[in-house]
């Protein structure tokens, strides 16, 4: 996702915005990312497309992840993470986002569930 996608700054050019120390921090140049985090970054991408489109149609809408810094769980649907992921990969760190609206826990699953329902999808599949 480039920067050009993202919703405009409702505080460009006020003198007044409450921000303005924050673009201080946020005008640190990003630290690129290495080629091992981007080749993991890449199959984290390509298993997120695998995921998807084993669960998708099971009603799953994304994955849930635990934040450790709130210590709350943070709902991704698809194409949110897919967003997330490529900016990180494209910018070296991920932007803020809206979280999911009113979100339905029960139509999230972690990462580690999808890893092992399409493992257990090519088991199966394989054992033919």
């Amino acid at each position: 996702m480039s920067r050009d996608a993202l919703p405009p700054d409702p505080f460009d050019g006020d003198p007044h915005d409450p921000t303005s120390a924050l673009h201080e921090v946020d005008e640190e140049p990003d630290a690129p990312i290495d080629a091992t985090e981007q080749e993991e970054l890449i199959e984290d991408l390509a298993d997120l497309a695998v995921y998807q489109a084993l669960l998708e149609p099971r009603g799953v809408r994304g994955i849930v992840v635990d934040c450790a810094d709130c210590e709350e769980p943070h709902y991704h649907d698809w194409a949110l993470l897919r967003a997330s992921l490529e900016q990180l990969l494209d910018d070296g760190r991920m932007r803020p986002h809206e979280p999911a609206y009113d979100p339905d826990p029960r139509c999230y699953v972690t990462w580690e569930y999808c890893r092992g329902f399409a493992d257990g999808v090519t088991a199966s599949e394989t054992a033919r």
